[in-house]
Protein backbone atom coordinates (compact mmCIF):
# COMPACT_ATOMS: atom_id res chain seq x y z
CA UNK A 1 0.00 0.00 0.00
CA UNK A 2 1.35 3.44 -0.95
CA UNK A 3 1.48 6.22 1.60
CA UNK A 4 3.30 9.56 1.86
CA UNK A 5 5.06 10.99 4.89
CA UNK A 6 6.14 14.63 4.94
CA UNK A 7 9.36 15.67 6.67
CA UNK A 8 10.14 19.32 7.29
CA UNK A 9 13.23 19.00 9.51
CA UNK A 10 16.55 18.71 7.68
CA UNK A 11 18.12 16.95 10.68
CA UNK A 12 15.45 14.25 10.59
CA UNK A 13 16.38 13.37 7.02
CA UNK A 14 19.76 12.07 8.21
CA UNK A 15 17.95 8.95 9.40
CA UNK A 16 17.02 8.21 5.78
CA UNK A 17 20.55 8.57 4.40
CA UNK A 18 21.08 4.91 3.54
CA UNK A 19 17.66 4.60 1.88
CA UNK A 20 18.21 7.87 -0.02
CA UNK A 21 21.61 6.72 -1.31
CA UNK A 22 20.18 3.37 -2.41
CA UNK A 23 17.32 5.08 -4.28
CA UNK A 24 19.73 7.54 -5.92
CA UNK A 25 21.68 4.60 -7.32
CA UNK A 26 18.43 3.39 -8.94
CA UNK A 27 17.47 6.82 -10.32
CA UNK A 28 17.93 7.20 -14.06
CA UNK A 29 20.18 10.15 -14.90
CA UNK A 30 20.79 10.98 -11.24
CA UNK A 31 23.08 13.88 -10.34
CA UNK A 32 24.77 15.17 -7.20
CA UNK A 33 22.04 17.81 -6.95
CA UNK A 34 19.55 15.07 -6.06
CA UNK A 35 21.65 13.73 -3.18
CA UNK A 36 20.90 14.29 0.49
CA UNK A 37 24.43 15.69 0.84
CA UNK A 38 23.65 18.46 -1.64
CA UNK A 39 20.38 19.28 0.12
CA UNK A 40 22.07 19.43 3.53
CA UNK A 41 24.80 21.80 2.29
CA UNK A 42 22.25 23.94 0.47
CA UNK A 43 19.96 24.11 3.48
CA UNK A 44 22.71 25.13 5.90
CA UNK A 45 23.41 28.21 3.80
CA UNK A 46 20.10 29.07 2.15
CA UNK A 47 17.40 27.37 4.19
CA UNK A 48 16.54 30.46 6.22
CA UNK A 49 13.21 31.88 5.09
CA UNK A 50 12.26 28.68 3.26
CA UNK A 51 10.11 25.77 4.37
CA UNK A 52 11.32 22.25 3.66
CA UNK A 53 8.63 19.82 2.49
CA UNK A 54 10.32 16.51 1.72
CA UNK A 55 7.84 13.80 0.73
CA UNK A 56 8.83 10.21 1.49
CA UNK A 57 6.73 7.84 -0.61
CA UNK A 58 6.35 4.42 1.00
CA UNK A 59 5.48 1.09 -0.57
CA UNK A 60 4.33 -0.77 2.51
CA UNK A 61 7.07 -0.29 5.10
CA UNK A 62 9.78 0.50 2.53
CA UNK A 63 10.73 3.99 1.32
CA UNK A 64 10.20 3.68 -2.41
CA UNK A 65 11.04 7.24 -3.47
CA UNK A 66 11.78 10.76 -2.25
CA UNK A 67 10.38 14.04 -3.53
CA UNK A 68 12.36 17.01 -2.10
CA UNK A 69 10.36 20.25 -2.21
CA UNK A 70 10.64 23.70 -0.68
CA UNK A 71 8.31 26.64 -0.24
CA UNK A 72 10.15 29.90 -0.84
CA UNK A 73 9.12 33.52 -1.33
CA UNK A 74 10.10 34.85 -4.74
CA UNK A 75 9.83 38.28 -6.26
CA UNK A 76 7.90 38.15 -9.54
CA UNK A 77 6.53 40.65 -12.04
CA UNK A 78 3.39 40.95 -9.91
CA UNK A 79 5.04 41.03 -6.47
CA UNK A 80 5.99 38.42 -3.89
CA UNK A 81 4.68 34.88 -4.30
CA UNK A 82 5.06 31.72 -2.23
CA UNK A 83 6.40 29.09 -4.62
CA UNK A 84 6.42 25.34 -4.05
CA UNK A 85 9.24 23.86 -6.15
CA UNK A 86 12.33 21.66 -6.14
CA UNK A 87 15.36 22.81 -4.07
CA UNK A 88 17.75 23.28 -6.98
CA UNK A 89 17.70 27.09 -7.02
CA UNK A 90 19.26 27.17 -10.52
CA UNK A 91 22.55 25.65 -9.41
CA UNK A 92 22.07 22.87 -11.96
CA UNK A 93 20.09 22.29 -15.15
CA UNK A 94 17.77 19.40 -14.29
CA UNK A 95 16.01 17.89 -11.30
CA UNK A 96 13.56 15.05 -10.63
CA UNK A 97 12.32 12.91 -7.72
CA UNK A 98 14.65 10.23 -6.38
CA UNK A 99 13.75 6.62 -7.09
CA UNK A 100 13.21 4.18 -9.97
CA UNK A 101 9.47 4.81 -10.50
CA UNK A 102 9.32 8.51 -11.33
CA UNK A 103 5.69 8.72 -12.35
CA UNK A 104 4.32 6.43 -9.68
CA UNK A 105 6.22 8.66 -7.26
CA UNK A 106 4.80 11.85 -8.75
CA UNK A 107 1.26 10.48 -8.74
CA UNK A 108 1.47 9.66 -5.03
CA UNK A 109 3.24 12.91 -4.09
CA UNK A 110 0.87 15.14 -6.07
CA UNK A 111 -2.19 13.36 -4.70
CA UNK A 112 -0.83 14.04 -1.21
CA UNK A 113 -0.24 17.70 -2.05
CA UNK A 114 -3.78 18.00 -3.40
CA UNK A 115 -5.16 17.22 0.06
CA UNK A 116 -2.38 18.78 2.17
CA UNK A 117 -2.08 22.30 3.55
CA UNK A 118 -1.58 24.84 0.77
CA UNK A 119 0.98 27.25 2.12
CA UNK A 120 1.92 28.23 -1.43
CA UNK A 121 0.51 30.39 -4.23
CA UNK A 122 2.29 28.76 -7.16
CA UNK A 123 3.19 25.09 -7.63
CA UNK A 124 5.99 25.12 -10.19
CA UNK A 125 7.99 22.03 -11.03
CA UNK A 126 11.09 23.48 -12.68
CA UNK A 127 14.26 22.07 -14.18
CA UNK A 128 12.43 19.41 -16.18
CA UNK A 129 13.67 17.86 -19.40
CA UNK A 130 16.70 15.86 -18.30
CA UNK A 131 17.41 12.31 -19.40
CA UNK A 132 15.21 10.89 -16.64
CA UNK A 133 12.21 13.15 -17.20
CA UNK A 134 9.31 12.68 -19.56
CA UNK A 135 7.81 16.15 -19.43
CA UNK A 136 4.51 15.08 -20.97
CA UNK A 137 4.10 12.34 -18.35
CA UNK A 138 4.88 14.82 -15.59
CA UNK A 139 2.24 17.17 -16.97
CA UNK A 140 -0.30 14.35 -17.11
CA UNK A 141 0.47 13.41 -13.51
CA UNK A 142 -0.18 17.01 -12.43
CA UNK A 143 -3.48 17.11 -14.32
CA UNK A 144 -4.64 13.82 -12.81
CA UNK A 145 -3.89 15.13 -9.32
CA UNK A 146 -6.01 18.23 -9.91
CA UNK A 147 -3.19 20.61 -10.84
CA UNK A 148 -3.75 21.57 -14.51
CA UNK A 149 -0.33 22.94 -15.35
CA UNK A 150 1.02 25.19 -18.09
CA UNK A 151 4.23 24.15 -19.78
CA UNK A 152 6.78 26.86 -20.53
CA UNK A 153 10.53 27.04 -21.02
CA UNK A 154 12.48 27.99 -17.91
CA UNK A 155 15.94 28.20 -19.54
CA UNK A 156 18.27 26.50 -22.00
CA UNK A 157 21.53 24.64 -21.52
CA UNK A 158 24.35 23.61 -23.84
CA UNK A 159 25.05 19.87 -23.96
CA UNK A 160 27.86 17.80 -25.40
CA UNK A 161 26.84 14.25 -26.30
CA UNK A 162 29.86 12.09 -25.61
CA UNK A 163 28.93 9.12 -27.79
CA UNK A 164 31.49 8.13 -30.37
CA UNK A 165 35.08 9.37 -30.21
CA UNK A 166 36.88 12.61 -29.48
CA UNK A 167 38.31 12.55 -32.99
CA UNK A 168 34.85 12.38 -34.59
CA UNK A 169 33.51 15.05 -32.25
CA UNK A 170 36.45 17.38 -32.92
CA UNK A 171 36.19 16.86 -36.68
CA UNK A 172 32.55 17.99 -36.52
CA UNK A 173 33.45 21.36 -34.97
CA UNK A 174 33.67 24.41 -37.28
CA UNK A 175 36.90 24.46 -39.28
CA UNK A 176 37.91 27.95 -38.20
CA UNK A 177 37.37 27.07 -34.55
CA UNK A 178 39.45 23.89 -34.89
CA UNK A 179 42.28 25.98 -36.29
CA UNK A 180 42.04 28.49 -33.46
CA UNK A 181 41.96 25.68 -30.89
CA UNK A 182 45.11 24.05 -32.29
CA UNK A 183 46.81 27.46 -32.46
CA UNK A 184 45.95 28.11 -28.80
CA UNK A 185 47.37 24.75 -27.75
CA UNK A 186 50.60 25.38 -29.68
CA UNK A 187 51.07 28.84 -28.15
CA UNK A 188 50.46 27.41 -24.69
CA UNK A 189 53.03 24.65 -25.17
CA UNK A 190 55.50 27.20 -26.50
CA UNK A 191 55.01 29.30 -23.34
CA UNK A 192 56.24 26.58 -20.99
CA UNK A 193 55.60 23.13 -19.56
CA UNK A 194 51.87 22.33 -19.68
CA UNK A 195 50.22 19.74 -17.47
CA UNK A 196 46.59 18.71 -16.97
CA UNK A 197 45.14 17.36 -13.71
CA UNK A 198 41.74 15.75 -13.35
CA UNK A 199 40.68 14.75 -9.84
CA UNK A 200 37.74 12.36 -9.41
CA UNK A 201 37.71 10.65 -6.00
CA UNK A 202 35.35 7.65 -5.89
CA UNK A 203 33.90 8.62 -2.51
CA UNK A 204 33.76 7.32 1.06
CA UNK A 205 32.31 3.97 0.01
CA UNK A 206 35.55 3.29 -1.89
CA UNK A 207 37.94 4.87 0.60
CA UNK A 208 38.51 7.94 -1.60
CA UNK A 209 36.99 11.02 0.01
CA UNK A 210 39.96 13.39 0.27
CA UNK A 211 38.65 16.84 -0.83
CA UNK A 212 42.18 17.80 -1.98
CA UNK A 213 41.82 21.33 -0.68
CA UNK A 214 45.07 22.25 -2.39
CA UNK A 215 43.44 21.68 -5.77
CA UNK A 216 40.19 23.35 -4.78
CA UNK A 217 42.04 26.38 -3.40
CA UNK A 218 43.93 26.63 -6.70
CA UNK A 219 40.57 26.80 -8.53
CA UNK A 220 39.33 29.45 -6.14
CA UNK A 221 42.51 31.46 -6.58
CA UNK A 222 42.20 31.39 -10.36
CA UNK A 223 38.54 32.43 -10.11
CA UNK A 224 39.58 35.42 -8.03
CA UNK A 225 42.14 36.48 -10.65
CA UNK A 226 39.88 35.85 -13.63
CA UNK A 227 37.05 38.01 -15.00
CA UNK A 228 34.79 36.17 -12.54
CA UNK A 229 36.53 37.87 -9.65
CA UNK A 230 35.03 41.21 -10.64
CA UNK A 231 31.67 39.87 -11.88
CA UNK A 232 28.68 41.23 -10.01
CA UNK A 233 26.45 38.12 -10.03
CA UNK A 234 28.05 36.78 -6.85
CA UNK A 235 28.07 33.11 -7.85
CA UNK A 236 31.65 32.18 -8.67
CA UNK A 237 33.91 30.13 -6.39
CA UNK A 238 35.56 33.20 -4.91
CA UNK A 239 32.53 35.38 -4.12
CA UNK A 240 31.88 35.93 -0.43
CA UNK A 241 28.13 35.27 -0.73
CA UNK A 242 28.61 31.67 -1.91
CA UNK A 243 32.27 30.86 -1.14
CA UNK A 244 31.63 28.87 2.05
CA UNK A 245 28.60 27.13 0.60
CA UNK A 246 30.59 25.89 -2.39
CA UNK A 247 33.40 24.72 -0.10
CA UNK A 248 30.91 22.78 2.02
CA UNK A 249 29.33 21.33 -1.11
CA UNK A 250 32.80 20.35 -2.35
CA UNK A 251 33.52 18.39 0.82
CA UNK A 252 30.13 16.65 0.51
CA UNK A 253 30.69 15.92 -3.17
CA UNK A 254 34.12 14.41 -2.44
CA UNK A 255 32.55 12.12 0.15
CA UNK A 256 29.81 11.16 -2.31
CA UNK A 257 32.25 10.54 -5.18
CA UNK A 258 30.78 13.38 -7.23
CA UNK A 259 33.74 15.80 -7.57
CA UNK A 260 35.21 16.39 -11.02
CA UNK A 261 37.98 18.97 -10.65
CA UNK A 262 40.15 19.96 -13.62
CA UNK A 263 43.28 22.09 -13.59
CA UNK A 264 45.59 23.27 -16.35
CA UNK A 265 49.08 24.22 -15.12
CA UNK A 266 51.80 26.18 -16.86
CA UNK A 267 55.28 25.58 -15.46
CA UNK A 268 53.60 24.17 -12.36
CA UNK A 269 51.44 27.26 -11.78
CA UNK A 270 47.62 26.87 -11.95
CA UNK A 271 46.43 28.62 -15.10
CA UNK A 272 42.84 27.51 -15.71
CA UNK A 273 40.20 25.45 -13.90
CA UNK A 274 36.96 23.65 -14.66
CA UNK A 275 35.03 22.66 -11.56
CA UNK A 276 32.31 20.09 -12.20
CA UNK A 277 30.10 17.51 -10.53
CA UNK A 278 29.67 14.07 -12.06
CA UNK A 279 27.71 10.86 -11.62
CA UNK A 280 26.24 8.08 -13.73
CA UNK A 281 28.12 9.35 -16.80
CA UNK A 282 26.65 12.85 -16.51
CA UNK A 283 29.07 15.76 -15.97
CA UNK A 284 27.77 19.16 -14.96
CA UNK A 285 30.09 22.11 -15.54
CA UNK A 286 29.60 24.30 -12.49
CA UNK A 287 32.31 26.92 -13.05
CA UNK A 288 35.25 27.54 -15.38
CA UNK A 289 37.88 30.28 -15.44
CA UNK A 290 41.46 31.15 -16.33
CA UNK A 291 44.17 33.55 -15.24
CA UNK A 292 44.51 36.07 -18.08
CA UNK A 293 47.53 37.64 -16.38
CA UNK A 294 49.52 34.48 -17.16
CA UNK A 295 48.13 33.60 -20.57
CA UNK A 296 45.45 35.28 -22.68
CA UNK A 297 45.13 33.07 -25.75
CA UNK A 298 42.31 30.66 -24.95
CA UNK A 299 43.55 28.86 -21.85
CA UNK A 300 39.97 28.14 -20.80
CA UNK A 301 39.17 26.76 -24.24
CA UNK A 302 42.24 24.53 -24.19
CA UNK A 303 41.34 23.20 -20.74
CA UNK A 304 37.74 22.47 -21.69
CA UNK A 305 38.94 20.69 -24.82
CA UNK A 306 41.26 18.47 -22.78
CA UNK A 307 38.48 17.84 -20.28
CA UNK A 308 36.11 16.72 -23.04
CA UNK A 309 38.76 14.55 -24.67
CA UNK A 310 39.36 12.84 -21.34
CA UNK A 311 35.60 12.41 -20.80
CA UNK A 312 35.33 10.60 -24.14
CA UNK A 313 38.15 8.29 -23.01
CA UNK A 314 36.49 7.66 -19.63
CA UNK A 315 33.14 6.77 -21.17
CA UNK A 316 31.09 9.71 -19.84
CA UNK A 317 27.72 10.12 -21.57
CA UNK A 318 26.79 13.79 -21.35
CA UNK A 319 28.72 16.95 -20.54
CA UNK A 320 26.34 19.71 -19.50
CA UNK A 321 28.02 23.07 -20.06
CA UNK A 322 25.22 24.83 -18.15
CA UNK A 323 22.95 27.77 -18.80
CA UNK A 324 24.12 31.28 -19.64
CA UNK A 325 26.90 32.53 -21.94
CA UNK A 326 25.57 30.22 -24.65
CA UNK A 327 27.34 32.20 -27.36
CA UNK A 328 30.71 31.20 -25.86
CA UNK A 329 29.67 27.54 -25.71
CA UNK A 330 28.24 27.19 -29.21
CA UNK A 331 31.39 25.68 -30.74
CA UNK A 332 31.62 23.02 -28.02
CA UNK A 333 27.96 22.01 -27.79
CA UNK A 334 26.41 19.28 -29.88
CA UNK A 335 22.90 20.53 -29.04
CA UNK A 336 20.92 23.04 -27.03
CA UNK A 337 18.36 21.58 -24.61
CA UNK A 338 15.29 23.32 -23.27
CA UNK A 339 14.76 23.30 -19.52
CA UNK A 340 11.03 23.23 -18.84
CA UNK A 341 8.75 24.24 -16.00
CA UNK A 342 5.17 23.19 -15.26
CA UNK A 343 3.16 25.84 -13.43
CA UNK A 344 -0.10 25.55 -11.51
CA UNK A 345 -1.44 28.91 -10.30
CA UNK A 346 -3.55 28.51 -7.19
CA UNK A 347 -7.07 29.81 -8.09
CA UNK A 348 -7.60 31.58 -4.75
CA UNK A 349 -4.22 33.36 -4.81
CA UNK A 350 -4.81 36.72 -6.50
CA UNK A 351 -1.18 37.45 -7.34
CA UNK A 352 -0.71 33.97 -8.76
CA UNK A 353 -3.64 34.57 -11.08
CA UNK A 354 -2.20 37.95 -12.02
CA UNK A 355 1.08 36.26 -12.92
CA UNK A 356 -0.80 33.68 -14.96
CA UNK A 357 -2.58 36.45 -16.85
CA UNK A 358 0.67 38.34 -17.39
CA UNK A 359 2.42 35.29 -18.83
CA UNK A 360 -0.59 34.70 -21.04
CA UNK A 361 -0.54 38.29 -22.29
CA UNK A 362 3.17 38.10 -23.05
CA UNK A 363 2.92 34.87 -25.03
CA UNK A 364 -0.68 33.67 -25.42
CA UNK A 365 -0.06 31.17 -28.22
CA UNK A 366 2.69 29.37 -26.34
CA UNK A 367 0.71 29.06 -23.11
CA UNK A 368 -2.47 27.98 -24.83
CA UNK A 369 -0.83 25.29 -26.91
CA UNK A 370 1.36 24.04 -24.07
CA UNK A 371 -1.72 23.61 -21.87
CA UNK A 372 -2.68 20.63 -24.03
CA UNK A 373 -1.16 17.61 -22.29
CA UNK A 374 1.68 16.05 -24.22
CA UNK A 375 2.61 19.06 -26.35
CA UNK A 376 6.27 18.98 -25.38
CA UNK A 377 9.34 20.23 -27.23
CA UNK A 378 7.26 21.34 -30.22
CA UNK A 379 8.61 24.87 -30.24
CA UNK A 380 5.44 26.38 -28.74
CA UNK A 381 6.58 26.84 -25.15
CA UNK A 382 7.65 30.33 -24.19
CA UNK A 383 10.72 31.49 -22.34
CA UNK A 384 10.65 33.38 -19.10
Amino acid sequence: MTRVEEIGDIAELAGYRAAWQALLAETAGASFFQSLEWLEAYWRHFGAGQRLRTLMVYDGSRVASVVPLVVRREWTKVGWLRVLTYPLHDWGSFFAPIGPDLYGTLAAALEYLHHAQRDWDLLELRWLGGAATDVAETQRAMHRAGFPAYLTVWDRTALVDLSGTWEAYFAARPKTWRGNFRHGEKKLVAAGEVSYVRYRPRGEAHGQSDPRWDLYDACQSIARRSWQGSADNGTTLSHASVRQFLRDAHASAAAAGAVDLNLLLLDGRPLAFAYNYHGHGYVYGLRLGYDAQQFRDGAGTVLLGRCLRDSFARGDRIFDLGVGSLECKRHFQTRLADIFRLSYFRPTALRAQLLRAKRWAESPTALWRSAAVGRVQDGTADAR
